[in-house]
């Protein structure tokens, strides 16, 4: 749950997880789309479905008991890398053996100065050797724990604290930030004879300069000080995509009055594997607009195998996977038959508490969101223009029937206007 993923964010995922599934037979026996379902929202749903696929094979092929070695671990189980293997058997099982995390690659590189791309083979390779050359062979556990958590909280990405740092007299990138802020000085000072620290050895008089795969390949900047360390490629630009999603609702004459909502399977293999979904199409990057309510009508028919009424705008929402910038042109439309849909295609139909507990991707919770509040905002227009007609219809006791009973009350003679009452004689006195 860890990978890739905040601590805060993973805390309330996990206590209710090892909940429902304490030991690795209750996870085995659960089916994936409980599994998909408790997982939803965390993002990267490929790492719950092989966990599940783990734990179903150490019940199945290894008679319940988990591997203990790394090389097990890393052969035996799917989903299970260096890293996990690594930091499994050496915490849990006691093998002397290194850890490579994010946090890791941070402090090795600085402390050895490693300026080449950190996500490279050679530099990987590079770092596992010299991770496993220091754990400690007494406390391998705690020292990786240890290595792993100087990274979070003191060899931080941004925000370093090498003043605090344990190890910044062994720190490489520490001693060229001193190297290089006393030579600084020394300028000032007019000291320009001042030597070096032969100590910490400097990328222009490394002795294999020009073969050497592990230096800086750039210049140091100063500014950026042991930030300089690690040094990742740049990122790769998302791609852009744009989607057709409806919201198809159906009440299927449900005396309740319940609104039901469709969702459809995703394959069991790609993004999103084996999540439920709205049903949705990709477009094309030339598709016009106008065309969009005709791509979408006969995409859920097929899927529904029935008409739908009163296709309407919702409006867009975006949503960021890690290598796709996506798009959500939302519609909303009904069914008024009670259809069930085609077989070749697994869906399901969800009342709206249901849906929340589906085993629906956090894009699609923002869908829902915005339709809910737009419905919202219809319902309130509507209130507002019943309120308005109800204001301009008289009330009891005026119009036609009050005119009346004014005449009446004048002996049934009509009241003058202005100009006729100069000009009529007064009535004579008797």
């Amino acid at each position: 749950m860890l990978q890739q993923t905040q601590v805060a964010t993973v805390i309330d995922y996990y206590n209710r997880w090892m909940k429902k599934w304490p030991t690795v037979q209750k996870l085995a026996a659960a089916s994936l789309e409980e599994v998909n379902r408790m997982w939803a929202g965390l993002g990267y749903y490929s790492r719950g479905r092989r966990l599940h696929e783990g734990a179903q094979k150490v019940v199945r092929d290894l008679g319940g008991e988990m591997p203990k070695r790394a090389e097990q671990l890393l052969k035996q189980l799917p989903g299970v890398g260096r890293y996990t293997a690594g930091a499994v058997s050496s915490i849990a099982q006691g093998q002397v053996t290194g850890v490579v995390d994010g946090n890791v690659t941070r402090v090795l590189c600085r402390v050895r100065a490693i300026g080449a791309d950190s996500v490279s083979a050679h530099v990987t390779d590079a770092l596992w050797k010299l991770a496993d050359a220091l754990v400690d062979p007494e406390r391998p556990g705690d020292f990786n724990q240890a290595l792993m958590e100087l990274g979070a909280t003191v060899c931080s990405p941004k925000s370093p604290r090498c003043a605090q740092c344990p190890v910044r007299t062994h720190c490489h990138a520490y001693g060229k930030v001193r190297l290089h802020q006393d030579r600084g000085s020394g300028r000032l000072l007019g000291k320009l004879d001042s030597t070096p620290d032969s100590s910490v050895p400097d990328v222009e008089n490394c002795t294999s300069a020009g073969g050497c795969n592990l230096c800086l390949s750039e210049d140091w900047d100063s500014e950026l000080g042991v930030q300089n360390f690690p040094r990742k490629p740049a990122k790769k630009a998302p791609r852009v995509e744009r989607t057709l999603v409806c919201v198809l609702r159906r009440q299927c004459g449900r005396d309740d009055g319940e609104i039901q909502y469709l969702l459809t399977q995703r394959p069991g293999k790609g993004l999103l594997a084996g999540m439920w979904e709205l049903p949705s199409m990709l477009l094309e990057a030339d598709v016009p607009e106008k065309k969009h309510g005709d791509l979408l009508s006969t995409e859920v028919q097929r899927i529904v195998g029935t008409v739908t009424e009163s296709l309407q705008y919702v409006g867009e929402v975006v949503h960021i996977f890690s290598h796709i910038h996506q798009t959500y042109v939302v519609y909303s439309a009904s069914v008024c038959e009670c259809v069930e849909g085609q077989r070749e295609q697994k869906i399901c139909w969800l009342d709206q508490s249901a849906l929340q507990e589906a085993a629906i991707s956090t894009g699609v919770k923002k869908i829902m969101k915005l339709y809910y509040e737009s419905t919202s905002k219809l319902q309130d227009t509507k209130v507002r223009d019943q309120n308005t007609k109800r204001k301009h219809i008289p009330e009891a006791g005026k119009g036609k029937k009050a005119k009346r009973a004014g005449s009446a009350a004048n002996g049934g003679l009509k009241q003058l206007s202005v100009s006729r009452f100069f000009t009529t004689s007064k009535p004579t006195s008797s």
